[in-house]
């Protein structure tokens, strides 16, 4: 459940693809399904208050355009340490089930998470 920006003049669609291989090193990918919808959420006030310190504004929180991707390449091309463009952002990372994704969010995300992998269900295997 990686997650990016968007740059100014940015095709949604463009970025998912960029911050996939930023942040993955993936390019063997294609996508699946788009998020009906943009999807919101709050920072929780200690999140707020952290991200203030940390990045000197005050975020709110988030709106995001979800997309399901589908590697079409091998696991081993999954590198955390991305494409080298940018400092990397996870130290690991592990296929789930959907119910997996939901349990282990945090808390504030989790209605997020929900919404998405209900929109993208039809896509998505069954609880093992």
């Amino acid at each position: 459940m990686k997650q990016g920006g968007v740059d100014e003049g940015e095709d949604p669609r463009a970025a998912a693809i960029r911050e996939l291989r930023e942040e993955t090193g993936v390019t063997s990918a294609e996508i699946l399904m788009e998020a009906p919808h943009w999807l919101t959420y709050d920072f929780p006030p200690h999140v707020r208050e952290k991200l203030k310190r940390q990045w000197g504004s005050d975020w709110k929180g988030q709106a995001q355009k979800w997309f399901l991707f589908k590697l079409t390449g091998k696991d081993e091309e999954i590198n955390l340490l991305g494409d080298g463009t940018e400092k990397p952002e996870f130290g690991e990372w592990a296929w789930m089930s959907p119910e997996q994704v939901i349990e282990r969010a945090v808390d504030f995300k989790k209605p997020v998470y929900e919404k998405v992998i209900d929109a993208f269900s039809p896509h998505l295997q069954a609880k093992l």
